[in-house]
């Protein structure tokens, strides 16, 4: 059994070693790297010693292996990930450039991910967290409806729904996509929303009515809204709290959102207020981004304890949140 769950892709990437150097030249790669938002999201978790559960899919090949041998061996429950001899595990290349930006070329194919099926009830017994990814939602259409049986499900159980919409733009309006956005949008309980992602989704165009939108719902609970170097700002019914991000020498920002994401539910688990739960996740973000590769950082109670103790944060300013769980 397990705290936490989350239904995605889990994919390697394979990353230009130097910036701006396009994707359509000869140049160095590194990788294969472990990846995909749910398997960062999901390993953060089981580092920051939480029990801890994936369902996906991987090809029975050495990529595959590549992300198994790492969440196995962070104490990621991974007994219900397909392993396909007829699908390869999916790609990522990955390029920089110097104002930040990135470039993807995603290779999935026939991704074994798509073959996973919404699990036994028993499966999920004591689950406290079901996370949605909406990259995960968009990658194949049946996948995505067998994620929202799961989330269902969760839901049936007990489970908190937390949901990050980490999607294409382009895809936002694409109509199943939308639709099942929605859907999840209507069972959520803790969203995680950047400023982009905040406003298509609402159809709003400031972002304190975006938000005041969101709370329309009456399942939301808590808005966090990540807003990367700037830090984040956490909205609740009762008002609203800004927090600096740490101040440190970044490296490689993806899946810096997605450990985020795994920090901030592990920080609730806990029992922590959302000041210090906020903390606990831009510190989890600021390890990965000082690393290399997109779920390299150096993430574990004592680094994220650590971080929050010693490193440089600016102060939060509150308008009225409470505590939460």
């Amino acid at each position: 059994m397990a705290d936490i769950w989350i239904m995605g892709e889990m994919i390697v990437e394979v990353m230009r070693i130097e910036e701006g150097v396009p994707l359509d030249r000869p140049g160095l790669f590194k990788g294969p790297f472990p990846s995909g938002a749910p398997a960062i999201f999901i390993d953060t978790a089981a580092r920051l010693g939480h029990s801890a559960g994936i369902i996906g899919g991987v090809g029975k090949d050495d990529f595959g292996k590549n992300i198994l041998d790492r969440l196995k061996g962070d104490g990621v429950d991974c007994t219900h990930v397909l392993e396909s001899d007829t699908g390869a595990t999916g790609v990522a290349f990955v390029t920089y450039f110097s104002d930040g930006s990135r470039k993807f070329i995603f290779h999935m194919g026939n991704t074994p991910a798509a073959e996973a099926k919404m699990p036994e009830k028993e499966v999920l017994n004591g689950v406290r967290f079901f996370h949605v990814m909406g990259c995960s939602l968009s990658s194949n259409r049946a996948f995505g409806k067998e994620i929202l049986g799961t989330m269902k499900l969760a839901k049936s159980l007990g489970a908190k729904i937390s949901f990050d919409p980490n999607i294409r733009k382009e895809l936002m309006h694409v109509e199943e996509v939308s639709e099942l956005i929605s859907e999840v949008m209507a069972n959520t309980n803790i969203f995680l929303p950047g400023v982009d992602e905040l406003l298509q989704i609402t159809g709003k165009s400031a972002v304190e009515e975006a938000a005041a939108a969101c709370f329309e719902n009456p399942e939301l609970e808590i808005l966090v809204l990540k807003n990367g170097s700037r830090g984040c700002s956490i909205y609740t019914r009762e008002g609203k709290s800004d927090i600096s991000a740490f101040s440190i020498e970044p490296v490689d920002a993806t899946g810096a959102g997605d450990c985020f994401d795994g920090a901030f539910i592990c920080g609730l688990l806990e029992g922590k207020d959302l000041m210090e739960s906020a903390r606990m996740a831009s510190a989890a973000g600021a390890l990965n981004t000082m690393a290399f590769g997109p779920m390299e950082g150096r993430i574990s109670p004592d680094s994220v304890k650590a971080m929050m103790e010693g490193g440089k944060h600016g102060k939060e300013h509150k308008t009225g949140t409470k505590e939460y769980l």
